[in-house]
């Protein structure tokens, strides 16, 4: 089973990003990306944005993922 987590872009470096999650931040690769934009939420798997996502359901997700935690 693969999970991919939403998080927020900070910071667009060259093809890579800062992404957070609450209080993770992360370096990640941005290049399956079209027109990434600072302040998109993405799906992060294995280091890799896969794919960008509705802020809504990236802001529910992580609700229920920081419920859990």
């Amino acid at each position: 089973m693969c999970l991919a987590i939403p998080m927020k872009i900070l910071k667009i470096e060259g093809d890579r990003a800062i992404v957070s999650a609450g209080y993770i931040k992360r370096r990640i690769a941005i290049n399956f990306l079209a027109s990434p934009r600072i302040g998109d939420y993405v799906l992060v798997h294995a280091g890799f944005a896969i794919e960008k996502i509705d802020p809504k359901k990236a802001e529910e997700t992580l609700r229920m993922l920081e419920e859990i935690r």
